[in-house]
């Protein structure tokens, strides 16, 4: 339904000041009369093409911007899919153009890129998805199968779309272009792009319902399932992309495009990686710290033990916080045999509340471990109580003007006007 003199105000049977809510009462009540699956097969037909036209109406009328459109330039603004754009038999895009905003002589705008007659894409679109991988799989490399449904060319009618001795219709809508220019509304102006057309698919031609492919009903292609495989290479990191070519859905006259995969690579629970490093905090004791140790500290991606012996000169203690290097122990580098390193940072575990020395094993710790520095010396000296358990979070927490006495400059003068008003 694309005649630039259909009045879409008659097809729902309401006036032109009606409501959104008289729009859909009356769309629901002229969809249930015309409806195919209500009449007789002889007049089937006719109603197909009454559901439809009553169809078209509802999408323009009951969209605000749509039908502001409609009333100012009736049915010649719309291409037959319900979309503004140049409808069959209606004025030209050039006229509608011209009267907006000055312009003309395209020639229908033929000769701008994307227009009528560009030539449909060689290539089906790629389909681009995300892949989460865990470390362990980016570090020993990993292969995955996986089934898939896809469109594949419809093997009845080898993608037709009709039966074998059918004729396809050339679309009226689009004239066999399989897709049509029409104008969307941007802000206070019309702009021009292109659309697949509706009424064809995309196609440039159809069949009619008795004619269609039984298998696919006409759309060329039909679902399959399929068994893909990936291979996650050793050393790959997030951001790669894993490329099966070929295996998107397939298109009538188009080679397929790829299924493009993005890893993501899944936190760590224990090491965290930057390029081909990793790094791992390990717990030691404070006697371990203090005396030395010789023991597995850490389970790597691939299951081995890493172990390590300390000191390497006697005497070396371990710092909260220091750094062990291991070289090599990284993640691999992909095409090569290189690898990353891995840093190790010690985290010194004191003794807990569970541990009870006696008063002999207190001092002769004393007299084992460092002395401290020389006393602070003050003319007056206080004795003061304590809490064992204090939390730094409670740190300017009581402080009669908001907290901490660091501000920003302009928070302040943002409170400084809220108060004023």
């Amino acid at each position: 339904m694309s005649s630039a003199g259909v009045d879409l105000y008659e097809v729902l049977g309401i006036s032109k000041g009606a409501s959104k809510d008289d729009i859909r009462k009356a769309y629901r009540k002229a969809a249930l009369a015309n409806h195919p699956d209500k009449v007789a097969e002889a007049e089937r037909e006719d109603a197909e093409v009454r559901f439809k036209a009553v169809q078209e109406a509802y999408d323009i009328l009951y969209d605000e911007e749509k039908r502001e459109i409609y009333d100012a330039h009736g049915m010649g603004a719309f291409n037959g899919s319900g979309e503004p754009g140049m409808g069959a038999g209606g004025p030209d895009l050039d006229d509608i153009l011209a009267q907006m905003f000055g312009m003309g002589g395209m020639g229908g705008m033929g000769g701008m890129p994307g227009g009528p007659q560009a030539r449909k894409p060689r290539r089906s679109p790629n389909e681009e998805q995300k892949y989460e991988v865990r470390l362990e799989d980016l570090y020993k490399g990993k292969t995955v199968r996986f089934a898939v449904t896809k469109n594949v060319i419809c093997s009845l009618c080898h993608g037709k779309g009709g039966k074998e001795r059918a004729t396809a219709r050339q679309c009226a809508t689009c004239d066999g272009q399989g897709v049509r220019q029409v104008l969307r509304q941007v802000g206070q102006f019309m702009s021009p792009s292109m659309v697949t057309c509706s009424t064809c698919s995309g196609h440039g031609e159809y069949f009619i319902d008795k004619e269609k492919c039984k298998k696919c009903k006409g759309k060329r292609t039909s679902e399959a399932k399929k068994m893909l495989e990936i291979y996650i290479p050793r050393g790959a990191r997030e951001g790669d992309k894993i490329i099966l070519e070929g295996e998107a859905d397939q298109v009538p006259g188009q080679e397929p495009g790829d299924i493009v995969f993005h890893l993501v690579e899944e936190e760590h629970e224990t090491f965290r990686r930057a390029g081909s490093d990793l790094t791992a905090t390990i717990d030691v004791t404070l006697a371990e710290a203090l005396t030395g140790f010789s023991r597995v500290v850490v389970k790597h991606l691939d299951g081995r033990g890493i172990e390590v012996t300390h000191p390497k000169t006697p005497g070396e203690v371990l710092s909260p916080g220091q750094v062990l290097k291991v070289p090599g122990e990284g993640m691999p580098v992909k095409r090569g045999d290189a690898r990353g390193d891995l840093y190790l940072v010690v985290n010194v575990k004191f003794p807990d509340a569970k541990w009870k020395p006696s008063a002999a094993v207190l001092e002769h710790l004393k007299e084992m471990l460092p002395k401290p520095d020389a006393p602070i010396t003050a003319e007056t000296v206080d004795e003061v109580e304590y809490d064992p358990k204090g939390n730094l979070d409670d740190f300017g927490a009581n402080d009669p003007e908001g907290g901490s006495a660091w501000e920003d400059d302009e928070e302040e003068g943002e409170t400084a006007q809220c108060a004023t008003q």
